[in-house]
């Protein structure tokens, strides 16, 4: 090859190298640029899910004043016996609720699930109260959730019984009397007394033949006859309804109670005389708690989303328990995971493949939610952890955790605002949410709020307490205090059993 060929092949080769370089170089800058406007268009597609999630969860006071009018109105529907009305505002036959000057021995026996509760408590009247309580917590064997009923509360009794058999030197019966027991029965019971009910459905995993239609108290007395216990059920009540009585007997100026756990209910003081339906004499109190049922509400007014609606239409009770579904612990975390899953699928939020776990209906349990709202470390590392243990995605971006807290933040924000407005309206059906026409001073008023939605969540509970406040108004809301009433139903169906004694009128 001549020296002139050489030069040109060289020429050629460099030439050739400079192009490829170029072209590389373009390519790079090309696939920077996709990637780029690829994440661009991600953000962009993860910022219109989130602005539709924050209008359609939105909770403006003036909505949530409506929610209250629209509850309100189907609170009088109930009380009339409206058949159609989606709150059965239920006649608990609880007219004397504890005053503290209540003394004795009582018991209370508490069922709503795989366990059960038994207690005893000796009062001591206005200056000693509660002398002594003591309490054991009693598993319910998986065989008898599904067998007969008489196995069931033959079980119940036996363990009751032996209760009764450890009672120390600090508990005193009267000699002669018999002792006294209040009945938390959390089941769908119509109730036809203050001590007698029958069950209209088993709920909560227990599926028992023969017991639907009976008077459940009936069949644990029958039960404890059999274990030779004499023992009287003086009391029939619901955990909420026992919850007002716990928080009555602690402060006299509660008026309401409301549950905030993994469901949602309410129980309140009504005036007897405005509960048209009530056909016998009017109590002496002139008074009876009416238990709500208000997780049934269900209104237009409500801001139901599309994650709400899928939810509900997959749930085992589509259509029911509208206002519960948005509100309670149950079903918090499941909302948050819907809304995760759509900015999974719509802006791979996650990383180009939805994580598999993610799509697990109720794998993002509410306690769950909680850790990752309250996560206040400057790299939310709680968060991350709580994504890789649940989701299943070891490395998450800071911008994706500060989304998924931020997205924690409104689920919780509506679900208390809703709760807040179904407060104000039973405070507004009792008239205690403003200041008295007549120029009279504004009386004290107290709420017993009990559940550990409501107790743990912290964030949850001040956005109820801030929110109510807000419904209230300054003036209003400085006399309206809401309590936590930790356990209050245990030791309140003990002391209904004691406002409700047969021995009352003797002492």
């Amino acid at each position: 090859m001549g020296k002139a060929a050489a030069v040109g092949t060289a020429v050629v080769v460099c030439a050739a190298v400079g192009v490829a370089v170029v072209l590389a170089r373009r390519r790079k800058r090309r696939d920077a640029e996709l990637l780029g406007s690829a994440a661009a268009e991600r953000k962009r597609r993860a910022a219109a899910v989130i602005e539709e999630v924050e209008r359609n969860l939105a909770t403006p006071t003036a909505l949530l004043r409506s929610i209250a009018d629209a509850m309100v109105v189907e609170m009088e529907r109930g009380l009339r016996g409206d058949i159609h009305a989606c709150l059965k505002m239920l006649i608990s036959y609880v007219d004397n609720l504890p005053t503290g000057d209540e003394h004795g021995l009582f018991y209370a026996l508490d069922l709503g699930g795989t366990n059960f509760r038994v207690l005893r408590v000796q009062l001591g009247g206005r200056e000693k109260r509660v002398v002594k309580q003591q309490y054991e917590e009693v598993s319910i064997p998986p065989h008898l959730m599904v067998g007969t009923s008489m196995e069931l509360f033959d079980f119940i009794a036996a363990a009751l019984a032996q209760f009764v058999d450890t009672e120390g030197e600090d508990f005193h019966l009267p000699e002669g009397r018999q002792r006294e027991l209040g009945f938390t029965f959390s089941f769908p019971v119509n109730q036809t007394s203050i001590s007698s009910g029958t069950l209209i459905k088993w709920t909560k995993g227990f599926s028992i033949n023969g017991t639907v239609g009976e008077d459940v108290v009936a069949e644990l007395s029958r039960a404890m006859e059999r274990q030779g216990l004499d023992m009287k059920v003086t009391a029939l009540v619901n955990d909420t309804v026992g919850t007002l009585a716990g928080g009555r007997y602690m402060d006299n100026d509660v008026v309401a109670a409301v549950i905030l756990g993994t469901g949602t209910n309410a129980a309140y003081v009504e005036h007897a005389n405005a509960i048209p339906k009530w056909t016998g004499l009017l109590p002496r109190s002139g008074n009876m708690v009416i238990n709500t049922e208000w997780g049934s509400f269900k209104s237009d007014k409500l801001p139901l989303s599309e994650y709400d609606k899928a939810m509900d239409f997959e749930s085992l009770n589509p259509g029911e328990q509208i206002y519960e579904k948005m509100i309670s612990g149950m079903y918090l975390g499941e909302i948050v995971r819907r809304i995760l899953l759509k900015l999974a699928h719509d802006a791979s939020l996650f990383g180009d493949v939805v994580p598999p776990k993610l799509e697990q209906p109720f794998v993002l349990r509410t306690p769950d939610m909680s850790a990752m709202h309250h996560d206040s470390s400057h790299d939310l590392k709680i968060l991350g952890a709580k994504l890789k243990d649940i989701v299943g995605v070891a490395d998450t971006s800071l911008e994706v955790r500060y989304i998924t807290r931020h997205i924690c933040d409104i689920v919780a924000e509506r679900g208390a605002r809703l709760a807040a407005a179904g407060i104000y309206s039973i405070l507004k059906k009792i008239g205690r949410d403003k200041v008295p026409s007549d120029g009279s001073k504004l009386p004290r008023t107290a709420v017993a709020l009990d559940g550990g939605l409501y107790e743990h969540y912290k964030k949850f509970s001040s956005c109820v307490d801030s929110t109510l406040a807000d419904l209230l108004g300054e003036e209003v809301s400085s006399s309206v205090v809401a309590k936590l009433a930790n356990d209050g139903s245990g030791i309140g169906a003990a002391l209904l059993a004691a406002s409700h004694s047969q021995y009352a009128e003797t002492d």
